[in-house]
C-alpha cells in the first residue's frame, strides 16, 4: 500500500500543474455561468478578466525572443539542405491537412445542414446585424504575405504587420447630372476639388497613407523568416559561428525555464479568460439554442480530425501510442482553448514537445514557429462550415463548383491571412465574396468565434 501511495503521489506531483490548469478551466466556466445571474456590469467584468489578461501579456512578451533563438539556433545546428527539406516538408504537410479540414468541414456541413430550417428573420431577434466590407480579396493576401516575409524594417516588423484595406471616402464631386457622375469619379478622387455636392466612393488605394495598413502582429513570419535565413548562414560559417549558435541555444533554454515558472499561474489566468468571456457574450442561452447545429458540426469536425485522422496518420508513420503523445500536449491544448490565440499557446507547446514529449529540439524550434504562421487547420475547417452555414440560412443552394471554390479559397486565404488576428472571420469574408454570399451574415459568429 506504501508503494501505491507513492507512485501516485509521485504521479500527482508529476502532473500537478496540468490538473491545476484543467481546474482552472472548469472553475472558470462554473464561475462565468454562476455570476450571470448577477448580470455583472462593465467594469466588473473589466476587473475579473485582468488577472487573464495578463497572464496572456507575459505568454507573448516571450514570444519575440524565444522564435528568434529558437530558430537561430535550430536551423544553425543543421545543414542548408536539411534546412530546406524540412521547410519544404513542413509548409506541404501544413496545406495537405488544411484542405483536408476544409473538405471535412464542407461534408459535414452538407450531412447535418445546420443551417437548415433557419431564417435571417429569426435570427434577426437574436443578433443585431451591422453591415460589413466585402471587399476582402485573396490576392490582396498573398501580396500582404510577401510584404510581411520582407519587412523594410526588422524592427517595425516585431510589433506591426501590413495589411491593405479598403477605406470609404466622402469626395467632392461637382456634376450636372447623376449620368456625367461616373465619368468625373476618377480624376475628382485625384483632384478632391470643392463642392457642396458629395459622393462617398469606396476604392483601394496603395499608398503610405491608407493602402499599406499597419495593424498589431504576431510577429511571426517576418522575424522567422529573418531569423532562419540568419541562423542558416550561421551553421554555414562552421565552427567560427559555433560561440553565437551557443549564445542563441542558452537563450532559447533560459525562455523556457521563465515559461515554465509562468506556467504556475495558468489555473488563475484560465479560469479569468473563460470566466470573462463567458460574462461578455449577451443572451448566452439565446445564441447557444440558435447556432446549436452550428457549434456542434464545428466541434464533430474537429474531434474527427483530432481523434481519428491524426492519431491513425500519427500511428502509421510513428508506429507510437498516439494518445500518450496527445496526454503530454493537453497543457498546450488547455491553454490554447482558454486563450484562443496560437501565439500564446506557442511558449508552452515549445516546453510539452522538448520536456515531454521527446522531439528533437533542432525539429522543434524549427517547425513550431513556422507552424504557428502557416498552420490553422481548425481554422479552413471552421471557414468551410460557416460559409456553407450562411448559404443555408440565405437558401443558397451550392453546386459542386462552388464547393470546390470554398475548398480551394479556404485553404489559400488561411495561410495567406495566418497572422491576422481573429483570423476566422477575416477569412470567411473573402471566402464569402469568392461565392457570391452576403457577408453581413459573418456578424453571426462574433459571439461563438472565440469557444469554437
Amino acid at each position: 500500500m506504501a508503494g501505491v501511495d507513492a507512485l501516485q503521489r509521485g504521479c500527482l506531483k508529476k502532473h500537478l500543474l496540468l490538473v491545476l490548469t484543467v481546474g482552472g478551466v472548469i472553475l472558470g466556466v462554473a464561475l462565468g455561468m454562476g455570476l450571470r445571474y448577477a448580470e455583472p456590469g462593465a467594469t466588473t467584468i473589466l476587473l475579473l478578466s485582468y488577472p487573464g489578461e495578463l497572464f496572456i501579456r507575459m505568454l507573448k512578451l516571450m514570444i519575440l525572443p524565444l522564435v528568434i533563438a529558437s530558430l537561430i539556433a535550430g536551423s544553425a545546428s543543421l545543414n542548408a539542405n536539411l534546412s530546406g527539406s524540412i521547410v519544404a516538408k513542413t509548409v506541404g504537410y501544413f496545406l495537405a491537412t488544411s484542405f483536408f479540414n476544409a473538405i471535412l468541414g464542407i461534408l459535414l456541413a452538407i450531412a447535418i445542414k445546420p443551417g437548415v430550417g433557419l431564417s435571417n428573420q429569426s435570427l434577426d431577434d437574436v443578433y443585431e446585424k451591422s453591415s460589413s466590407s466585402n471587399n476582402a480579396n485573396i490576392l490582396d493576401g498573398f501580396l500582404d504575405l510577401g510584404r510581411n516575409l520582407f519587412p523594410d524594417n526588422l524592427f517595425v516588423a516585431a510589433f506591426q504587420q501590413v495589411q491593405t484595406v479598403y477605406k470609404e471616402e466622402t469626395v467632392p464631386v461637382m456634376a450636372a447630372n447623376s449620368s456625367e457622375v461616373m465619368e468625373e469619379v476618377t480624376r475628382l478622387v485625384r483632384q478632391c476639388t470643392n463642392s457642396a455636392a458629395t459622393l462617398p466612393i469606396t476604392f483601394r488605394c496603395m499608398n503610405d497613407k491608407c493602402g499599406v495598413d499597419p495593424r498589431i502582429s504576431r510577429f511571426v513570419l517576418p522575424i522567422g523568416a529573418f531569423s532562419l535565413v540568419f541562423g542558416t548562414v550561421l551553421g554555414s560559417l562552421g565552427k567560427r559561428g559555433s560561440p553565437v549558435t551557443e549564445f542563441f541555444a542558452i537563450v532559447d533554454e533560459v525562455i523556457l525555464k521563465i515559461v515554465t515558472g509562468i506556467m504556475w499561474l495558468s489555473p488563475v489566468g484560465v479560469a479569468s479568460v473563460i470566466m470573462s468571456k463567458i460574462l461578455a457574450v449577451d443572451k448566452l442561452a439565446a445564441v447557444m439554442s440558435t447556432l446549436a447545429l452550428f457549434i456542434v458540426t464545428v466541434i464533430i469536425g474537429v474531434f474527427l480530425y483530432q481523434l481519428v485522422f491524426q492519431n491513425l496518420l500519427y500511428l502509421i508513420i510513428v508506429r507510437k501510442n498516439p494518445f500518450k503523445f496527445y496526454f503530454n500536449l493537453l497543457e498546450a491544448w488547455v491553454t490554447a482553448f482558454a486563450t484562443a490565440s496560437t501565439a500564446a499557446t506557442l511558449p508552452i507547446t515549445f516546453r510539452c514537445m522538448n520536456d515531454k514529449c521527446g522531439v528533437d529540439p533542432r525539429i522543434s524550434r524549427f517547425v513550431l514557429p513556422i507552424g504557428a504562421t502557416v498552420n490553422m487547420d481548425g481554422t479552413a475547417l471552421f471557414v468551410a462550415v460557416g460559409t456553407c452555414f450562411i448559404a443555408q440560412i440565405n437558401e443558397r443552394v451550392l453546386g459542386i463548383g462552388d464547393y470546390a471554390t470554398i475548398a480551394v479559397t479556404a485553404t489559400a486565404a488561411s495561410v495567406a491571412s495566418a497572422s491576422v488576428p481573429s483570423a476566422a472571420l477575416f477569412l470567411i469574408l473573402i471566402v464569402l465574396t469568392a461565392v457570391d454570399l452576403p457577408s453581413d451574415d459573418v456578424t453571426l459568429f462574433f459571439t461563438v468565434d472565440w469557444l469554437v
